[in-house]
């Protein structure tokens, strides 16, 4: 059965939407840990540092060498927690595109890894960016296509006109059609 579920898109796609269903509608408990997750855990030395991350006022995100360690660290000790039992959804944003997904890979190597990308219209999710107003305007725009250059999905899920509980079933289908 599927261990780690990767959900990958851009801001204010609907990741975090999708997770939150999940939980509701998959048979067994799901964490949920996102780049959100880390970026609360992570200390203010490395908010707005160009060795941290730095957010530019047009919504480019630009990660430092001193983060990259510290997610390097959080990406093992999730597949840690997989490995150990925990069932695991990740909310994530694949600023590198495919190398993103090849750190992940890395790390969940021997994990049976479900990899969804989530879509959204660029301007829909501009929409929901500026509506939730806690995001730098522009994010949503900037990365709706770029996190998915190169990478490689088992399932795509379209948020412009589906309901997160509509996707989040639709990716349960999958994981639990993979149950023994």
């Amino acid at each position: 059965m599927t261990e780690v579920i990767v959900l990958n898109g851009g801001s204010s796609a609907g990741k975090s939407g999708i997770a939150r269903c999940l939980q509701a509608v998959l048979p067994d408990p799901w964490l949920v840990l996102g780049v959100d997750t880390l970026l609360d855990a992570a200390p203010a030395s490395l908010q707005a540092s160009d060795a941290g991350i730095e957010f530019a006022p047009d919504g480019q995100v630009a990660v430092g060498p001193e983060l990259r360690a510290v997610e390097a660290a959080w990406i093992e000790g999730i597949a840690a927690m997989a490995r150990a039992g925990a069932r695991v959804v990740v909310d994530e944003v694949f600023l590198s595109g495919a190398d993103s997904q090849q750190r992940w890979h890395k790390a969940l190597h021997d994990l049976r890894v479900l990899w969804v990308g989530v879509r959204c219209d660029s301007a829909v999710a501009a929409d929901r960016e500026v509506a939730r107003g806690d995001r730098i305007i522009g994010m949503a725009a900037s990365q709706a296509d770029a996190v998915h250059r190169g990478v490689v999905y088992d399932l795509e899920v379209d948020t412009t006109h589906a309901e997160a509980m509509e996707c989040a079933r639709a990716i349960a289908a999958r994981v639990t059609s993979s149950r023994p």
